[in-house]
């Protein structure tokens, strides 16, 4: 399955939520492995709008795994100052599929 969510970064936070991200704790990284997400990307606008995408088999699961671990409780602590509204840690707005272009027909 894939998952696409939407939530806003401040904008005087940009620079620096860039910057934490080229550094993502190895740890945190083994940690989303571990837990299903797989090929997990992050998109940021100018403005601060950030677009996440993320395949799982079970979100759910794979955000409740996360939870409980405690790499994540440090990570979306330190994560939450740049976020306004909802942060990760809270959950996240899904976004609808409204398109797909499978790679073979067969795929649709």
């Amino acid at each position: 399955m894939r998952y696409c969510f939407q939530l806003q970064i401040r904008p005087e936070r940009i620079g620096e939520y860039v910057k934490r991200h080229e550094a993502v704790w190895p740890e945190m990284q083994d940690a989303l492995r571990a837990t299903g997400w797989r090929n997990y990307s992050l998109f940021l606008r100018t403005d601060g709008l950030l677009i996440g995408y993320v395949e799982a088999d079970d979100l759910a699961a794979s955000q409740s795994a996360m939870a409980a671990l405690e790499v994540n409780t440090r990570w979306q602590a330190e994560m939450a100052p740049f976020f306004a509204g909802t942060a990760p840690g809270d959950g996240f707005p899904l976004l609808t599929e409204v398109f797909h272009l499978a790679e073979t027909p067969e795929e649709e």
